[in-house]
């Protein structure tokens, strides 16, 4: 997979186009119309509902700027069937600092249910991308801590 390539199960695709198509129409609509609304207040220096409103326009404009870039890149398809090694797509089962967990390798868009997701940017991730059964790494924790990680298995994902 290229390195700009997400992939995502088409649940998570429909989901996000889904999520997109609302954003960029009635979303787009909601906002313009409640920035309208109070701008027609007055100064607006002083106003609070537009600056806000304003605010909300410019997160939701970058959501959307985010999802168009993911979709443009998306690999869809069925999880890769699981053969040991830690691939994206696939479900972990890992020893970290003692502590068994089990999570997902992909996009954070992924997430289902109680499975945490952790992308293979993240350092877990980099850290174990491409490990077999058996082996073990480690990576340094935002405090600087190296923690390691011993992959116990290695699972299909089924969402």
């Amino acid at each position: 997979m290229a390195e700009n390539q997400t992939w995502l199960t088409q649940e998570a695709y429909d989901r996000l186009k889904h999520e997109l198509d609302e954003l960029t129409g009635p979303g787009r609509r909601e906002i313009s119309a409640r920035i309208e609304a109070a701008r027609e207040e007055g100064d607006l220096k002083e106003n609070g509902g537009y600056h806000a409103a304003k605010d909300e326009q410019g997160k939701m404009e970058a959501r959307i700027r985010d999802l168009e870039e993911l979709l443009k890149h998306a690999v869809v398809g069925e999880a890769p069937e699981a053969h040991g090694v830690v691939e994206i797509g696939t479900v972990i089962t890992a020893e970290i600092w003692g502590d068994e967990e089990r999570f997902l390798l992909g996009n954070r868009e992924l997430a289902h249910g109680d499975l945490d997701v952790y992308s293979t940017e993240s350092p877990l991730g980099a850290a174990i991308l491409g490990l077999n059964v058996g082996e073990s790494a480690s990576y340094a924790a935002p405090n600087g801590k190296q923690i390691d990680v011993k992959i116990l298995a290695v699972e299909t994902y089924t969402g």
